[in-house]
């Protein structure tokens, strides 16, 4: 198991290229931790609907970038960019929960 680094400083508090890539590391490794967290609930997802066709929900979808939206204006962070990351990642989630469906059938 790697070893865990020391906390970087938040992004503001940052005065060396270091301690910013740190940071970034830091952060992807708890989205790849959240995104797994994510993913669990598509298997939970595939193994409660009662039909395949019921993976696809567009008005779910559109519930999901629309809050996505709203959430990234209140973070003051790109909220185009934002909704385009959930798009395709929503769409990634509705294809392997259509292959966890698939394997739990």
């Amino acid at each position: 198991m790697r070893a865990r680094m020391d906390t970087p400083p938040a992004g503001p508090d940052c005065t060396t290229m270091a301690q910013v890539r740190a940071g970034v590391d830091q952060v992807d490794r708890e989205l790849v931790a959240l995104l797994a967290r994510r993913f669990a609930y598509m298997d939970a997802a595939a193994r409660i609907k009662p039909t395949r066709e019921a993976v696809r929900d567009e008005a779910r979808k559109a519930q999901v970038i629309a809050n996505v939206r709203a959430l990234a204006r209140d973070a003051r962070v790109p909220e185009v960019v934002l909704a385009e990351l959930w798009d395709r990642l929503v769409e990634a989630s509705i294809a392997y929960e259509l292959k966890a469906y698939d394997r739990s059938r």
